[in-house]
């Protein structure tokens, strides 16, 4: 922490003023808003230098090649620290989210996901001129070894797991050819390797693209893969068709296209890194103990059971043993939405701090009446915390923000802990005066902070308005 605020007042010429962690992805890597009068930079720590140097140095390539990322500003002399662009909290996975709960995207939701596909071929054609691929982590480029490493990550982390009995050897067979199939689709461009979502900015409408750090050369349809049939994503099969053909009509501008070609080579990456994902959520759901991962696991085995609707006659051994595992019981019971459900209140304290109805005596209760009130001015009584007019005056004001961010520092710290505890209920209530104005604003911002960072179930209750809503 020390090291970044270093780096930060060399960089800036400023001393920081808040520094805020903001929640992990999984990985090793910590990082942090950091905000002075006049910057506001996110700061990482990683353990792994060769990671970050990875990271950096395609960045700053990319950067040059034009492509949005982040640009990154400055590092410490041993690579653990370095500062780059703040982007902001708005991600393509958050955008989507209506989409992704209900299976309906709207049609602001498609154009955003067509946008960000459209864009994958510049990554890769583009990202992958003068790119010296030496660098990238933990290898340059996408090989035998790779294939192996997630096809037996599927088998011991997962397959195993489930207790199915099977033969190694006739399944090796299959992996063998699965392997020479993918191989044969080899390129000199870049592999993103975790093109999804999650790792997509919108600034002013515009996709961004984070965390390429484990990129290498390989082939164009990995990413494909990856992006489209994200387990979760519960895309319909005619969105799926419109995001291919949105990339191949993209992608013309590169290659000469066969579709009929691309679309027979795709199934093969889409069985492919489905079984890297299986193999994924087995080890941080079974091994980690991290039940929410295994939540996953009914979308993964839906996609499973569309791809092999159409065979797969180079691997007849491996597609009886998946076939018997969309058939398994305990998968389509792991479907039941255990996630975290975050409840939270606005209300008036003349009126009493809200019930906890869950059994679990309650969480946290903020006070906003500290906060400059609007409804000492009759111009605002007739308005609530959801409506412009009074958003406007109290974003004016200023003392909000500074407001919001620490419970969004507390919440964001107690969201993450109850998901790895394993805890089902949370909640957060905040009073004013009346309940109509101050609680409103802040309840409603600190759902819509939550809803674009954690896959977690979202109720607000906005009471002296008998008002709910669930993100």
């Amino acid at each position: 922490m020390e090291q970044l605020e270093i780096l930060f007042e060399q960089f800036t010429g400023e001393k920081p003023l808040s520094i805020e962690e903001l929640p992990s992805s999984g990985s090793n890597r910590r990082y942090f808003r950091i905000q002075s009068k006049n910057h506001t930079l996110i700061g990482a720590q990683g353990t792994c230098v060769d990671e970050n140097i990875a990271f950096m140095t395609i960045a700053k390539h990319f950067r040059k090649r034009g492509l949005n990322v982040p640009q990154v500003y400055s590092s410490s002399e041993d690579n653990i620290y370095y500062l780059q662009e703040d982007l902001g909290d708005d991600t393509l996975y958050s955008r989507i989210t209506q989409g992704r709960e209900s299976g309906k995207y709207s049609p602001k939701e498609r154009e955003l996901l067509l946008k960000t596909i459209r864009k994958l071929p510049e990554i890769q054609f583009e990202g992958a001129k003068g790119l010296d691929f030496s660098v990238c982590y933990p290898q340059p480029e996408f090989d035998e070894r790779m294939i192996f490493f997630d096809l037996n990550y599927f088998k011991y982390c997962f397959l195993k797991a489930t207790g199915i009995e099977f033969s190694e050897i006739e399944l090796q067979n299959d992996f063998d050819k699965m392997s020479q199939v993918l191989m044969h689709s080899m390129s000199d461009t870049f592999l993103y390797r975790d093109f999804q979502a999650r790792n997509v900015m919108i600034v002013k409408d515009e996709p961004y693209f984070i965390d390429f750090q484990g990129g290498r050369r390989g082939p164009i349809f990995y990413d494909v893969a990856s992006f489209i049939w994200q387990a979760k994503a519960c895309y319909s099969e005619n969105l799926k068709n419109e995001l291919v053909e949105a990339y191949l009509d993209a992608l013309k501008q590169y290659i000469p296209v066969d579709k009929k070609q691309f679309r027979t080579t795709l199934r093969h990456f889409v069985l492919f890194r489905t079984l890297q994902v299986l193999g994924a959520y087995g080890f941080r759901g079974y091994f980690e103990k991290k039940p929410h991962f295994l939540q996953s696991v009914p979308f993964a085995i839906d996609n499973l059971r569309k791809l092999l609707v159409e065979p797969f006659p180079e691997y007849p051994y491996l597609s009886e043993i998946l076939r018997e595992l969309t058939r398994m019981r305990e998968f389509s019971e792991m479907g039941v939405d255990r996630r975290l459900e975050v409840k939270i209140y606005s209300f008036a304290y003349k009126k009493g701090i809200p019930n906890d109805v869950s059994g679990n005596g309650g969480g946290y209760v903020f006070d906003c009446r500290a906060l400059e009130n609007p409804g000492k001015y009759d111009h605002f009584k007739h308005f609530t915390g959801l409506d412009k007019e009074v958003a406007d005056f109290m974003e004016a004001e200023g003392g909000v923000q500074k407001f919001l961010t620490k419970v969004y520092s507390l919440a964001d710290t107690h969201v993450q802990r109850y998901i790895e505890r394993k805890f089902t209920h949370l909640m957060f209530c905040f009073g004013c005066t009346g309940g109509q104005h101050r609680s409103v604003y802040c309840a409603q911002h600190l759902a819509r902070h939550l809803a674009g960072k954690f896959n977690i179930r979202i109720h607000v209750y906005h009471r002296e308005q008998g008002l709910e809503q669930e993100f």
